[in-house]
């Protein structure tokens, strides 16, 4: 299974679990899965198909924001919350 962390500030969709195991084979996938699990968790990670700017996501260690991004059965999700400076 895929284990997805959930950030501390969505936790309270999650009745606060610091992970959630989902069946997926893309990002997608595991953001559909956790929204059966948790209804509403999708709107907080997404906008529209795409990932809401205010996120970036780190699948076994490579950065991503590709919604078809493949996972594979043993893959870790982390959503990160996006850092710009200037």
């Amino acid at each position: 299974m895929v284990r997805v962390f959930i950030p501390t500030s969505l936790r309270q969709m999650t009745d606060d679990q610091s992970t959630v195991d989902v069946v997926a084979t893309t990002l997608r996938e595991a953001i559909d899965a956790l929204e059966v699990l948790c209804p509403g968790i999708r709107q907080q990670l997404c906008e529209g198909d795409a990932l809401t700017p205010t996120l970036q996501v780190a699948i076994d260690d490579t950065m991503t924001r590709r919604m078809a991004a493949p996972l594979k059965p043993d893959s870790e999700i982390h959503f990160l919350p996006a850092i710009g400076g200037g």
